[in-house]
C-alpha cells in the first residue's frame, strides 16, 4: 500500500484517563477517495462549505466538481486524490471545532499523517495554510507522476509480514537491492506496522524481492498495488526537486502542538525543518510503525481520534493495538455522536 491505499486523517492520540486529556495526537494520508466524499458535510455543514471552496478556489475551481461529481479515475488521478483527500480531511476537523466544540490545541498533544497526511497535520496545527496546502499537494501528485513518465515500468506491492520478522525484512531488502541488475530498484516505501510493508520500484525489481521475500518466509504474501507512480523511492528524486522549488516561497508557522515527522517518526523540533521534510519525505519511507511506536514508549499514547474518508490507518491500530483507543470520525452521523 501506499499513499492511494491509506485513508487520510487528523488522529488525535490521547492518554487515557478519565480526566487527562493531555497526551492526544493526530494523524492525517492518500488512499479512500471516493466520488462524493465530504459531500454529505459539505451539504450539512457551513464550516465544512467553507474549506471546500477555500480549496476549489484554490485551485482556480479544478478540485469540487471532481470530488462531488467527477469519474472515480479522474478523482484516482493523484493530482486529485491528494488534495480532495486533505480538502476532506480539514473539512471534517473544522466541523468537529464548530459544530462540537474541539480544539485541536486542547484535546491533542501530537499530530501526524501517513505520506500526504503529513500535509494534513500541518494544516490542522495552524504550521501551513489551507490553500498553501492545496496547491503543494496537487503539484506533488504532478510531480510524482512525472517523474516516471520515461522510466519505464514501475509497480508497488504491499507485503504481509510474518511475525517477528520486521526487521528480518528491514535488512533483507538492504541485500536485494544491492544484488539487483543495474537499472532495477526495490526499496522500502511505507513501514505501516509489525506486519504491513510497502516496497517500491521497477516491476522487476519489485517483483524479484517480493518472491525472495516469501522465499525466505519472511513475508507470507504479496499485493501488487494498482498505482500511478513508485512511491517513496529514489525514482521520486525529480519530483522531491520539484517540492524543494516549491517550498521555498511557501510560509509555516510553528505549529500548535508537536507534528511528528514521516522520515524520523520523532517531533519537528524547528520551524525551519519542516520544507526539508517534506523534500526528504517524497523519496524516503515513511515510518508510520516507528512513529506510533514512539509516540506508545515515549510519551504513553494510547488513544486515537482518526478523521478523513476512510478507515484504513484506524484498522491499522486497532490491529496492532487492540487495547488502545481509537475513534474515527468519516461521516455526518460520526460528527452528530461524536464524544470525547
Amino acid at each position: 500500500m501506499n499513499e492511494v491505499a491509506y485513508s487520510n486523517a487528523p488522529t488525535a492520540h490521547v492518554n487515557p484517563g478519565p480526566v487527562t486529556r493531555d497526551m492526544r495526537t493526530t494523524d492525517v494520508s492518500q488512499g479512500s477517495q471516493f466520488v462524493g466524499m465530504g459531500k454529505d458535510l459539505y451539504d450539512a455543514y457551513d464550516a465544512a462549505r467553507k474549506v471546500v471552496d477555500e480549496a476549489d478556489d484554490a485551485l482556480e475551481g479544478t478540485l469540487k466538481k471532481v470530488m462531488f461529481e467527477g469519474s472515480q479515475e479522474d478523482l484516482t488521478r493523484t493530482e486529485n486524490a491528494q488534495p480532495a483527500i486533505l480538502t476532506t480531511s480539514i473539512a471534517m476537523l473544522r466541523v468537529l471545532e464548530t459544530e462540537r466544540g474541539f480544539k485541536m490545541d486542547q484535546s491533542c498533544k501530537y499530530a501526524l499523517g501517513h505520506s500526504l497526511g503529513e500535509y494534513s497535520a500541518l494544516v490542522a496545527t495552524g504550521s501551513l495554510t489551507l490553500r498553501d496546502a492545496v496547491k503543494l499537494v496537487r503539484l506533488r501528485g504532478q510531480a510524482m507522476t512525472k517523474a516516471v513518465t520515461d522510466k519505464g515500468t514501475t509497480a508497488m506491492s504491499a507485503l504481509v509480514v510474518r511475525p517477528a520478522k520486521l526487521e528480518e525484512l528491514i535488512k533483507a531488502m538492504e541485500d536485494i537491492q544491492r544484488s539487483l541488475p543495474s537499472g532495477e530498484l526495490a526499496e522500502i516505501a511505507n513501514i505501516n506496522s509489525t506486519f504491513q510493508v510497502v516496497i517500491s520500484g521497477t516491476v522487476k525489481g519489485v517483483d524479484h524481492a517480493s518472491r525472495a521475500l516469501q522465499a525466505k518466509k519472511i513475508a507470507a504474501r504479496a499485493v501488487d498495488l494498482p498505482v500511478s507512480a513508485p512511491f517513496h523511492c529514489s525514482l521520486m528524486q525529480p519530483a522531491a526537486d520539484a517540492m524543494q522549488a516549491a517550498l521555498k516561497d511557501v510560509h509555516f508557522e510553528k505549529p500548535s502542538i508537536s507534528v511528528i515527522s514521516n522520515v524520523t517518526a520523532k517531533p519537528i523540533e524547528k520551524v525551519e525543518d519542516i520544507s526539508d521534510l517534506l523534500v526528504r519525505q517524497v523519496t524516503g519511507t515513511v515510518q508510520w510503525h516507528d512513529s506510533i511506536h514512539r509516540l506508545r514508549s515515549d510519551y504513553n499514547v494510547h488513544d486515537y481520534v482518526s478523521l478523513g474518508p476512510g478507515k484504513v490507518l484506524a484498522n491499522l491500530l486497532r490491529k496492532e493495538y487492540p487495547l488502545d483507543l481509537v475513534k474515527t470520525v468519516t461521516t455526518v452521523e460520526d460528527v452528530k455522536e461524536w464524544q470525547l
